[in-house]
């Protein structure tokens, strides 16, 4: 649907209104017919046509184009009243910057953002709602620190209130202290699997050596009987050569 044309100031031209619906082109597409259309208005009407709605020549959807420049620049420059000039804004401006302003419009009804509060209120009054608004949250005036979110919050029982909070934080301390417990257990049972195979290479290092040492004796034994039977050898061949 397009913009109403009762909320313009002055004179609008024919071709700046939508075929279908006869108000000011929002969002506006073009037909290779050059009929103009509102794209909520065209998109509806494809769906149970395959004609331009004026003049009933075919069009597809992905015929359809955006308005020509100067259409467009014609449109923009439109002056319009703000939507909320029912509620006393006396704004106008132009096409192009109306929604900008709508959005931020001190007129414009918004409700409040209290959870539970169903009223909806101006802008620019919220800020006086939300003061006395039944559904705002405010803490306990005895001084229990509860925050009362609303008005049957209000004669909540303040030792109950802080019994609930000790259980919590209770709760919530036992936890922590089981994780912490856990994470330790884990981080002993990883180190010491650490360090038994660490303990077991090392083990195996230490028969390697002994291993190693024991064959390195064998061979000195066995190099001193050679030594010993070198040596009787050449007494032996001494002995003989004194003889002679």
């Amino acid at each position: 649907m397009g913009y109403d044309i009762d909320r313009f100031v002055g004179y609008v031209n024919e071709g700046l209104l939508c075929s279908i619906c006869r108000d000011v082109l929002e969002d506006p597409l073009q037909a290779p017919c050059e009929h103009a259309f509102c794209t909520a208005c065209i998109h509806g009407w494809l769906v149970h046509h395959s004609n331009c709605p004026e003049d009933r020549q075919m069009i597809d959807v992905s015929l359809l184009r955006p308005l020509y420049r100067y259409m467009k620049n014609d449109l923009n420059r439109l002056q319009l009243h703000c939507k909320n000039r029912e509620y006393g804004c006396e704004m106008v401006c132009s096409l192009e910057s109306i929604d900008r302003h709508e959005r931020e419009c001190d007129y414009s009804q918004i409700p409040c953002s209290n959870a539970g509060c169903t009223v909806q209120i101006e802008r620019r009054n919220l800020d006086g709602h939300l003061a006395v608004c039944e559904y705002r949250s405010r803490e306990c005036p005895n001084g229990c620190g509860y925050t009362i979110l609303s008005a049957e919050d209000t004669q909540h029982n303040c030792v109950a209130e802080l019994r609930t909070e000790l259980e919590l934080l209770r709760s919530e301390m036992i936890c922590r202290v089981e994780e912490a417990k856990h994470e330790m257990e884990s981080r002993l049972d990883s180190q010491r699997r650490h360090m038994v195979q660490k303990e077991s290479i090392l083990q195996n290092e230490i028969e390697e050596l002994k291993s190693q040492m024991s064959r390195m004796m064998s061979d000195v034994r066995s190099l001193m009987a050679a030594e010993r039977q070198h040596r009787q050898e050449l007494e032996q061949a001494e002995l003989e050569k004194r003889e002679l």
